[in-house]
């Protein structure tokens, strides 16, 4: 697969079928739902302002971990709205999402133009947010916080993919009805998950199906 700026198409349509099927075990009709996920991208572009401090009047702490966190939510949010704009078309939508990609680093908004090479964290988020309000997702404004909060495709990518995997096998096996065991022979399972995700290769097309299996083998063990 040829790269498009950190990420590759296999990347992007393997999340986008993780998303598709977390959603659809939530709402089978979700495409249809009418459910504003840049509503809740909006909310959490707010979110990740809070943890990067924007106070003037007072000593604030960057808190990068939680702001990376918090931009892993919006991919979520951002994913499902590129599915819903694509008709439920995943290979659109993917598609879609690398077009974007290749755009120049620059936005167009409220007749303003904004050069996103050299924006302060606090104005790509207010981006983010001001994008949302107006029903857009720009993924180049994303990637482009993304750099600046020290944080690569790769990164987003295996978070994302991990989240997901786990939060869908929970789902699978019990958790909603109480029975699933999270501690795994004293460990809990985000431990386990943490260590099979070192011995992966993020970048391969298999990622999320691989990382599904060594979590069906270690369960089964239980």
């Amino acid at each position: 697969m040829n790269n498009v700026v950190g990420l590759n198409q296999a990347q992007a349509a393997t999340m986008l079928k993780l998303q598709d099927h977390l959603n659809s075990m939530i709402n089978p009709d979700w495409i249809n739902g009418g459910a504003r996920f840049l509503r809740a991208a909006f909310v959490e572009s707010a979110e990740a302002l809070e943890h990067y401090g924007w106070k003037w009047w007072k000593k604030q702490t960057i808190d990068l971990p939680q702001v990376q966190m918090e931009l892993v939510d919006i991919l979520h949010f951002y994913l499902s709205h590129t599915i819903v704009e694509a008709g439920g078309q995943r290979d659109g939508a993917a598609a879609a999402l690398v077009a974007d990609l290749a755009t120049p680093p620059s936005v167009l908004l409220d007749g303003k133009a904004y050069a996103l090479n050299g924006l302060p964290v606090p104005e790509l988020l207010e981006l983010i947010g001001g994008l949302a309000v107006c029903g857009r997702a720009s993924y180049k404004v994303l990637e482009q916080t993304m750099t600046a909060c020290d944080m690569t495709w790769n990164d987003a990518y295996t978070q994302y993919v991990s989240k997901n995997v786990l939060n869908i096998f929970r789902q699978q096996h019990g958790y909603k009805e109480g029975t699933y065991i999270k501690i795994w022979n004293g460990e809990e399972d985000n431990v386990v998950l943490a260590r099979l995700l070192s011995q992966l290769d993020p970048a391969s097309a298999d990622f999320a199906d691989a990382l599904n299996r060594e979590l069906e083998q270690a369960y089964s063990r239980l």
